[in-house]
């Protein structure tokens, strides 16, 4: 008994977090190496080398907490702005109003970038708005009384840096909503298959024993009429339930340090095996005195859920032919294998189906060329095309892709 695993994760914003790993560790050498290029103009040059051996150690100490979403807290991230703020506000205090005012950077230069940029990734553009107020704040604080275009220069950066911020916090946010949509519609796509799986089984069997139990009470009649007609009510009900079922409710995992993740969920496969079958084999027991079967003269293998999905389409395809075609119809079966894909092609010499037919069929619930063939036919990446002309029968011609089987 063989398993499918289905795990469906994706993450716009997870490359943003290593991109700003690496942006902190390299914007700490360049602060770094900024004040050893420039370290013997500072009066006070203890103050800038104290600052910036911590700011080293804290920026190692804390790679990991912005490796992604789950590990960056608030705490963290109110912690990191405030070293960011602190390195701008001691500033002055190592260097000179001279210095700033010619337009010498701050201490931690470009690492308080990073600190904000945390704010938006994590959290979208309003904690980003949030954090650029605060360092623009700091930065306008420390260039109060200087000349006017220092300080038009100051509002140009910091208004960079905030309207930066914010615009990535905003395609985060859209990203993160993306990803969720897309990750519900995979889910309910999944749903949606396994239902259709179920409502195949259903129809080529149970269904299948309730109108011939219902056929049979109306002939026999007494007791088993009524047996018949309750057969009949139960098929209805049945048949509405396999037409409507429930989509079961979304497992969009909120785990933002995986993006948006399907929940994984294995589905028993009573009938997967591996290796390789022979179509013929599973094809040849159709043959009869009004089914005519056509095999090429080798071997037609086919991966095994394949080969026995391929011939239950084609053994709802008889079923169809001996329920509308009559049992006095002649069905005949061909199988062509053009290396590339395998062609079954269902013919009968039946009176054939109306026109609008099997849209009415859809509409009451009888779902066997909808599921039992063309549904098979869909998972396994081929196709179902059905030719009926009035008076002149049906051809049904199922095409299975091998490039598509061999991966299943």
């Amino acid at each position: 008994m063989a398993k499918r695993e289905r795990v469906v994760r994706m993450s716009v914003e997870q490359p943003l977090w290593r991109a700003l790993t690496a942006y902190r560790l390299l914007t700490m050498v360049y602060a770094a190496l900024l004040f050893a290029a420039a370290h013997k103009e500072f009066p006070r040059p203890g103050v800038a080398v104290g600052y910036l051996a911590f700011l080293a150690v804290w920026t190692l100490a804390t790679s990991r907490k912005v490796a992604n979403a789950a590990s960056c807290t608030k705490r963290f991230l109110v912690a990191d702005l405030t070293v960011a703020i602190v390195g701008i506000v001691l500033t002055p205090v190592a260097d000179t109003q001279a210095r700033i005012a010619e337009g010498g950077s701050t201490l931690p230069t470009i690492w308080t970038a990073g600190a904000v940029l945390a704010f938006a990734i994590k959290g979208g553009w309003r904690w980003a708005c949030f954090a650029s107020t605060f360092v623009a704040a700091a930065n306008l604080a420390i260039h109060t009384g200087q000349p006017t275009q220092d300080t038009r220069d100051t509002l140009h950066n910091v208004l960079l840096v905030w309207v930066a911020s914010v615009a990535i916090g905003y395609v985060v946010e859209v990203a993160r909503a993306s990803e969720n949509t897309l990750a519900r519609a995979l889910e309910i796509e999944a749903a949606t298959r396994e239902r259709e799986r179920l409502a195949r089984d259903i129809h080529d069997g149970v269904l299948q024993v309730l109108a011939m139990v219902q056929r049979r009470g109306s002939e026999l009649g007494g007791e088993a009429e009524e047996l018949g007609r309750m057969a009949g009510e139960q098929e209805v009900a049945l048949r509405t339930l396999v037409s409507s079922g429930l989509v079961r409710p979304s497992r969009v995992s909120r785990d933002e340090s995986q993006g948006a993740l399907v929940d994984t969920y294995e589905v028993d496969e009573p009938g997967a095996e591996d290796g390789e079958l022979d179509l013929r084999t599973l094809l040849a027991p159709h043959a009869g005195s009004r089914v005519s079967f056509a095999e090429p003269g080798t071997p037609v293998p086919l991966p095994v859920p394949a080969a026995k999905e391929l011939a239950a389409a084609v053994g709802a395809a008889l079923d169809n032919v001996r329920k509308h075609a009559g049992e006095g119809a002649r069905a005949w079966i061909l199988v062509e294998d053009w290396g590339d894909e395998v062609i079954v092609t269902v013919r009968d010499d039946g009176p054939g189906i109306p026109a609008g037919r099997l849209d009415q069929a859809a509409g009451e619930g009888r779902m066997g060329v909808a599921l039992s063939i063309r549904g098979r036919l869909r998972d396994l990446g081929g196709t179902a095309d059905l030719v009926s002309v009035p008076g002149q029968g049906t051809e049904v011609e199922l095409k299975v892709p091998r490039a598509r089987t061999d991966k299943r």
